[in-house]
């Protein structure tokens, strides 16, 4: 297991730094539109009718994307006041338990984003004339996401490989 992880350690790495930099361009992006909104309000006396709209679904892609890759550096919930008095294996024991809640809470995200998409693929943003299911995909592409780097890193701690941790707490 240790040489699979490895293995494809650069490729997850390479995932995840490509979504932390889409999340950081959907930031940008949402920066200038919400400008844009503004701009068109106060100065043309016309906003436009779509920023409102695109504004909210780039706002969704780049927080799940954002938050996917801050499971995989060890920026999600956990047992941090517990830490600071459990043995090492009570450690490794709840590191563990964070990780589950974290992969259960990821996989919930998944089938009811789908749920969601699949109820309201027929309904239309009427801003924007695409189908309002398209505003849950960021919902399951950052459940995904958050599944395969929880997953990574349960199998990491278990298999006597480093993971990252935001806030590292000594054995």
């Amino acid at each position: 297991m240790r040489d699979v992880l490895l293995a494809i350690e650069p490729f997850i790495r390479m995932l995840a730094k490509a979504a932390l930099y889409a999340a950081g361009v959907g930031l940008v992006a949402m920066t200038l539109v919400i400008f844009w909104q503004v701009f068109g309000r106060y100065v043309l006396n016309s906003s436009p009718s779509w920023s409102e709209s695109v504004a909210v679904i780039l706002m969704a892609w780049f927080i799940f994307l954002g938050a996917s890759v801050g499971i995989r550096e060890g920026y999600h919930l956990g047992f941090d006041v517990l830490m600071y008095v459990m043995p090492p294996t009570g450690k490794i024991l709840l590191r563990t338990v964070s990780d589950l809640a974290v992969l259960g809470f990821a996989l919930a995200m998944m089938i009811f984003g789908t749920q969601l998409l699949q109820g309201t693929w027929g309904a239309v943003i009427p801003t924007l004339g695409l189908p309002v299911g398209l505003s849950f995909l960021p919902l399951i592409v950052g459940g995904g996401l958050s599944i395969l780097f929880t997953v990574e890193r349960i199998l990491r701690r278990f298999s006597g490989l480093e993971n990252a941790n935001a806030f590292a707490i000594a054995d």
